[in-house]
């Protein structure tokens, strides 16, 4: 229900009563100990193996002398290694840093430094640069038994707000910033996770890249309910024809994907008739707003059982809201909202105006929120700031950034505050122009931006991917948007474009195309 804060109107997710996360990994791990774990290109574990390679690799870890908040950074290729060595980083107590390989090596050498890892471990390939400290490869599994319980490193210490990892994210600075999320965070989630889908114990594809904060829900979701997780091999997340029949080669039952991933998805299977058998019981999406494209909304007609959740959440306070579409898809809407705060989440609106106080910066309060960015105090307490306690009993929240609008008990996302567009003096929703680009016949994706032409000159422009041997018409599409929304809101072009830049998580990077666009024009 809607709450206010003073002249704050929010929403509050009810109460939340989460186990320890590792105690929650021991457990599931005792009850379903021959059943399979992990499956990735080589290796197939159980949850007894999976359990002994952990403590195997913690050894490793005290061995070298790594103990409770010490920071261990992981890198090397997609697969079970990775996996088993993030959880045998949790379980002696350390936090745990990745360093995605595919990021330029000026980056990661940055992430490393930043963070004051004390050891590397690394899986297949060493990294490409000198890390100045221990570098390891993450030990094989030997196979031998053990009883020792994956929490049994941690017994006793009060691991609430224990770091669990540090990821790194988009800097003011040009260089990327470390934001470090506590155990509460991601027990929550994972709890959440465990009891909100429709079974606790789903194949689930683990798509994310390694930086991305989506990997831990996929692992830890997954992991535990008693599930299986798949791992995918990393050239399948640029090649939606080759995952979806990988999706249905491996059983896949639960899929994590940004809205593009979707998108491409779901017009690989608007072609294909092995979209018939999916096994897909839910899709998650998140990381930028969702957008029902006709090609979305025609996958999930044809997957009946399957639903679709969106799900919002930032690096800086993991999962937030989540909103499911239910009905049929032919009735859902273009923009979704972003919905309903998680048990133990609270959310507030920071009014832009007083006259409309549901509508503002959102900002975020409770067991999403996490301890803040490392080694810089100064930006931490700006984010972070103490309010007056909530209805809650919450003052410590982060500012999101993004403005949005709270009604009939449900978030809804407008855009981010800092990319508030206006053009000749009015506001323009980039995200509905976007809308309406995919919803035309043959445009697989479409992004519009803002370019400034001249000091003080913005115009909006937008770039847009074709379906393949389609030559699309952009003379006529700019027209039919101009048939449905205000003059001031159609670009003043459109250009198609063989992809659409995207960050390392997939999502379309705004900045790369506008430049793109730019230098065009």
């Amino acid at each position: 229900m809607d709450t206010t804060h003073g002249h704050l109107v929010g929403l509050w997710g009810g109460d939340a009563a989460a186990p320890a996360l590792l105690a929650s990994l021991a457990a599931t791990a005792r009850a379903r100990a021959e059943e399979i774990a992990i499956v990735d290109e080589t290796r197939e574990l159980t949850y007894a193996q999976l359990s002994g390679w952990i403590a195997q690799i913690a050894e490793t870890l005290t061995a070298q002398g790594i103990r409770p908040r010490d920071r261990v950074a992981v890198t090397g290729r997609r697969g079970a290694e990775a996996v088993a060595a993030f959880l045998a980083v949790l379980s002696v107590g350390a936090t745990y840093v990745p360093l995605d390989q595919e990021y330029p090596v000026k980056r990661l050498r940055h992430m490393l430094g930043d963070s004051e890892a004390r050891l590397v471990l690394f899986a297949s390939q060493e990294p490409a640069f000198d890390t100045g400290v221990p570098t390891l490869p993450i030990p094989e599994p030997d196979g031998r038994a053990r009883a020792r319980e994956i929490d049994e490193h941690v017994t006793g210490l009060a691991v609430d707000d224990l770091p669990m990892y540090v990821i790194y994210t988009s800097g003011s600075t040009g260089w990327p910033k470390g934001v470090a999320i506590p155990h509460r965070c991601l027990a929550n989630m994972a709890e959440w996770q465990r009891t909100h889908s429709p079974r606790r114990d789903l194949r689930t594809a683990q798509f994310a890249p390694l930086n991305f904060d989506v990997f831990f829900q996929e692992v830890l979701g997954t992991l535990c309910g008693g599930g299986t997780l798949v791992v995918m091999p990393e050239h399948l997340r640029r090649d939606p024809f080759a995952l979806l029949a990988w999706a249905v080669d491996h059983r896949i039952e639960r899929l994590f994907l940004p809205n593009m991933a979707l998108q491409m998805l779901a017009v690989a299977a608007s072609v294909e008739a092995s979209a018939e058998a999916l096994r897909l019981v839910e899709v998650n999406t998140a990381g930028e707003q969702l957008i029902c494209t006709p090609q979305i909304r025609e996958l999930f007609d044809r997957l009946p059982r399957c639903r679709l959740v969106n799900h919002y959440g930032q690096s800086e306070s993991a999962m937030v809201t989540s909103h499911i579409l239910t009905g049929p898809s032919r009735d859902w809407p273009a923009l979704p909202p972003i919905g309903v705060p998680l048990p133990g989440c609270e959310v507030l609106v920071d009014p832009v105006d007083p006259a409309d106080p549901a509508v503002g910066e959102l900002l975020v309060a409770g067991a999403a929120v996490s301890l803040g960015y490392h080694g810089l105090p100064e930006l931490t307490e700006a984010k972070y700031p103490e309010l007056p306690p909530t209805r809650h009993g919450h003052r410590r929240v982060f500012r999101t950034g993004d403005l949005v609008r709270i009604a009939d008990g449900v978030v809804q996302f407008l855009t981010r505050i800092d990319d508030e567009v206006k053009i000749r003096g009015v506001r323009v929703n980039l995200l509905e122009v976007d809308a309406w680009l995919v919803a035309q016949p043959d445009v697989l994706a479409a992004v519009a931006v803002v370019v400034e032409t001249a000091p003080g000159t913005r115009v909006l422009r937008a770039a847009a991917t074709a379906a393949d041997g389609v030559a699309l018409d952009t003379d006529v599409l700019l027209k039919q948007l101009g048939e449905v929304l205000p003059a001031v809101s159609v670009p003043a072009t459109l250009t198609v474009l063989p992809e659409l830049p995207r960050s390392p998580s997939g999502k379309i990077d705004r900045t790369k195309v506008a430049e793109l666009l730019a230098a065009a024009y």
